[in-house]
């Protein structure tokens, strides 16, 4: 018979074959255990609109629920969203006792399903492997709590703290390992976003390659004067996902080139002021619950300066660029070894340095 946090363990691990399908729902894995200690019924958030975790496992389980243990990675939900509530099919099924890693941060359910729960006769338990449900989750909890994308802060820096030959100049510096996994990421994140210097220097295509990717990929084109050209390759690509460029009402007032973007199938977002916190607003409004922001020093800065970013993803290369480098995140104080939950990996010639900016949720 497993202990508590083992079967806590189990229903994270089956919570994390949802990533990258279920924003802007969470991951939530869940395990149906009867009295002796047997694992009925299991199941896990495939995607957002499908059956949730918990209905899963108690369907599996069937008659076993009867008198058994819920252990769920988030509070179980209490509201009618794309799915129904999936408190009252647990006390239906007969489950005696809940055991939940955290709280939901929803409004619409925070501790709501609990109370549910409680007033019903279930009894329930909270806690279990807390930080690991929060951490697996992160996007879902800063959209909640903070009402933005969980901004994760990507780049290619050389040994000399550079990130271009010089400012404003395309410079590829990793290797073929590196561009393999930053692609992983990109399959499992909502968007990803650049400045619009970056389209106008690099003129990229911002797509997935070389990995699978169920869901469209939201394409983010930072723009406060409206310069993004008409014939920007990203937009030949619509079939990738939406591209959606964000401006302020200066840039929005510029109507023959709004009216050639559209034309072009953009999405104009227009910001409420020209702050990076307003850009991501516009965002939120549209369910983007992570943002992998690549680019350029404009736009790093930019998030930088407003404390905006969650999670930083360096990779650092052998190259040394020198003296006329532009450097990351210039004049700014940040060095690697302040990162939380700091992780290392090689790849190839390269090096992932990545981590938390702040404490996770």
């Amino acid at each position: 018979m497993l202990g508590e946090a083992e079967y806590m363990d189990r229903a994270l691990f089956l919570a994390a074959r949802g990533r990258g399908r279920t924003s802007p729902n969470p991951m939530v894995g869940a395990l149906v255990v009867s009295d002796d200690g047997v694992i009925v019924g299991q199941g896990f958030h495939a995607r957002a609109g499908g059956p949730h975790a918990e209905v899963l496992a108690l369907e599996m389980a069937a008659n076993g629920a009867h008198g058994a243990t819920l252990y769920c990675t988030l509070e179980p939900c209490c509201h009618v969203g794309r799915t129904g509530p999936c408190v009252g099919r647990i006390v239906e099924a007969g489950i005696t006792r809940v055991v939940a890693a955290i709280e939901d941060p929803n409004p619409a359910v925070s501790g709501r399903g609990f109370a549910y729960l409680r007033a019903h006769g279930v009894e329930v338990q909270t806690g279990i492997r807390a930080a690991a449900a929060a951490r697996l989750n992160q996007p879902f909890f800063t959209l909640m709590r903070e009402q933005r994308p969980f901004v994760i802060l990507k780049a290619a820096c050389s040994l000399d703290g550079c990130i271009a030959a010089a400012p404003g100049q395309r410079t590829e510096l990793t290797s073929a390992p590196a561009d393999r996994h930053s692609h992983v990421v990109r399959a499992e994140v909502d968007a990803i976003g650049v400045g619009v210097g970056t389209i106008l220097i690099d003129d990229p295509l911002l797509t997935v390659r070389g990995v699978h990717r169920e869901r469209l990929f939201t394409r983010v084109v930072f723009d406060r004067r409206l310069r993004t050209p008409a014939h920007a390759r990203l937009l030949s690509t619509r079939e990738a996902g939406p591209v959606i460029i964000v401006t302020t009402a200066a840039g929005a007032a510029r109507a023959d080139d709004r009216r050639r973007l559209e034309d072009r199938g953009a999405d104009i977002a227009v910001a409420r002021d020209p702050t990076f916190r307003a850009a991501l607003e516009t965002l939120t409004a549209r369910e983007i619950g992570s943002l992998l922001l690549e680019g350029g020093a404009t736009v790093h800065q930019a998030a930088w300066d407003e404390r905006l970013v969650d999670f930083v993803s360096l990779y650092i290369t052998p190259h040394v660029l020198g003296p006329h480098g532009g450097g990351f995140l210039s004049g700014r104080r940040f060095a690697t070894g302040d990162l939380l939950d700091r992780r290392v990996e090689s790849l190839g010639p390269d090096v992932l340095i990545e981590g938390y900016v702040h404490r996770p949720h």
